[in-house]
């Protein structure tokens, strides 16, 4: 009998554990050679070169890019090749029936956050229902009054300190003061920082290409819009604490003062 069922306690109706679903700062790891050796250089490299993102990072393998499906004992490699790199693989990227089959053979999970990216890119959408047929004109309708315009801002008015993650969902995020060492800002649109910028920036964060980073004092660990970023070792240095703008040119995450 366990303490909770002891004799004479009162019935403890209480969960052992609560389980929440919210944004986790996970990288998808994209594979596109089939080559188990150099994604384990490739990866110690960049643990080599920013310790401090990378080591102990979790990362989802996406194996969509692909000519076809590997094994699963070379799916079994590639995932010690990551460890061993000093990463942490934590599941395969969402993909086809095949590719979920490889990870419950492996016994990790697919990660369902990356599902809505590769439908985008034209992984398997299924097509929808028929078009209805155009709808007869109909007399125009008087005006309406213009419904209040929707909030596209968050602001957070303190400072975000290291290990503090500030997510804004859906819109932009504004930050009026610094972004410490460790810290960690995202928005799924445009981040406007008016203080310094420490930690991490990532915008747009659900696939918002459009959506920018703006900082009045630079010096960023790491920097990433869509999914491409750029870390601190890779800023030029006339950067570093100006005030700075950054946006996508293509799959280029390009910097500029403003």
């Amino acid at each position: 009998m366990s303490a909770r069922q002891a004799a004479g306690a009162p019935l403890d109706l209480e969960p052992v554990a609560e389980i929440k679903f919210g944004q986790v700062g996970i990288a998808n790891l994209k594979l596109r050679v089939l080559d188990a050796a150099a994604l384990e250089a490739e990866l110690r490299a960049k643990v080599s070169g920013a310790e401090k993102l990378f080591r102990h990072a979790p990362v989802v393998l996406d194996l969509s890019h692909l000519p076809q499906l590997p094994a699963v004992a070379v799916v079994r490699e590639l995932l010690d090749c990551i460890r061993s790199a000093g990463m942490l693989p934590v599941g395969l990227s969402y993909g086809t029936s095949e590719n979920e089959a490889i990870a419950r053979e492996l016994g990790i999970p697919v990660i369902a956050k990356f599902r809505a990216a590769y439908e985008r890119a034209g992984g398997h959408d299924e097509a929808g229902p028929p078009a209805a047929p155009p709808a007869a004109p109909q007399p125009p309708r008087p005006a309406t009054p213009a419904a209040p315009r929707e909030v596209i801002g968050q602001i957070h008015d303190k400072p975000v300190r290291s290990g503090q993650q500030l997510y804004a969902r859906g819109r932009d995020l504004i930050v009026t003061a610094l972004v410490g060492n460790g810290a960690e800002v995202i928005a799924d649109g445009s981040i406007h920082i008016y203080g310094a910028l420490r930690g991490r920036a990532l915008a747009g964060a659900q696939g918002d290409t459009s959506a920018r980073i703006f900082c009045r004092e630079f010096h960023a660990e790491l920097v990433s819009i869509a999914g491409q970023y750029r870390v601190f070792e890779d800023i030029p240095a006339e950067l570093r604490g100006q005030p700075v703008q950054a946006w996508l040119d293509g799959d280029k995450l390009l910097l500029k003062k403003l």
